[in-house]
């Protein structure tokens, strides 16, 4: 996989203490930085230069970032990392369901915005390669063989129900990004079971079983309080 140096970043944000700090700091790891500070520029910088991730604030003078999110969402896959002083959970889940892959929320660290960012780029490249589908995945101690339905952690086999199967594979398939209850109860169960939480969770704690070192500590499949889960991808 290439390195990120280099990529395109679009920061959307109107803030400019904020878009300073993003700029300084993207630019001194060698990403390409453009930037927006309303939904009109960030429309236009979208279309005319297509970035390989959008950075996203909510709170836009012209609009809303989630309305952006769909909008965007509906013709292209470049990963959008929401950054955004809303910390309310329903405010996560309503921009993740939205579209975003990640959420960060307002006081943040450099280096936690880079791991984010690695992990969002990580997760194009696996989908524009096309390799999410038909290639072995490998995050972390996690090996899956899609073709071959196997799957082995740090080297053993171990076996899986045909839900806990397709769960896992869900999220080998979108290692690094947050994935709400409700996408994940969609994908796995069907759009008839998109409030079973509790079922979500029954399952998750029996998949963690098999597949952590300590269930009671997940390194691989991480819980995002309230909102979903992440298979952890550094």
């Amino acid at each position: 996989m290439k390195s990120t140096a280099g990529s395109r970043i679009l920061v959307v944000e109107d803030e400019p203490q904020m878009r300073r700090f993003l700029r300084t700091a993207l630019s001194a790891r060698e990403f390409e930085v453009i930037e927006a500070v309303n939904a009109r520029e960030a429309r236009l910088a979208v279309t005319s230069h297509p970035p390989e991730m959008v950075l996203l604030d909510l709170g836009l003078p012209d609009g809303d970032g989630i309305d952006f999110t769909r909008e965007v969402r509906g013709w292209s896959l470049v990963p959008i990392i929401v950054i955004s002083a809303r910390g309310r959970e329903d405010d996560k889940v309503e921009a993740l369901d939205a579209g975003a892959d990640d959420y960060l929320t307002k006081p943040f660290g450099v280096n936690e915005l880079l791991a984010r960012i690695r992990v969002g780029l990580r997760h194009a490249a696996r989908l524009a390669s096309g390799n999410q589908r038909e290639g072995i995945l490998k995050v972390g101690p996690l090996y899956l063989d899609p073709e071959r339905r196997e799957v082995r952690i740090e080297g053993q086999p171990i076996t899986l129900t045909p839900i806990e199967y397709r769960l896992l594979l869900l999220m080998a398939r979108n290692a690094g990004r947050v994935l709400t209850h409700q996408q994940i109860l969609k994908e796995v169960w069907g759009p008839h079971y998109t409030h079973q939480t509790h079922t979500l969770r029954v399952f998750m704690a029996q998949l963690r079983r098999k597949v952590e070192f300590d269930p009671a500590q997940p390194r691989l499949l991480m819980t995002e309080m309230g909102v979903g889960y992440r298979m952890h991808d550094e």
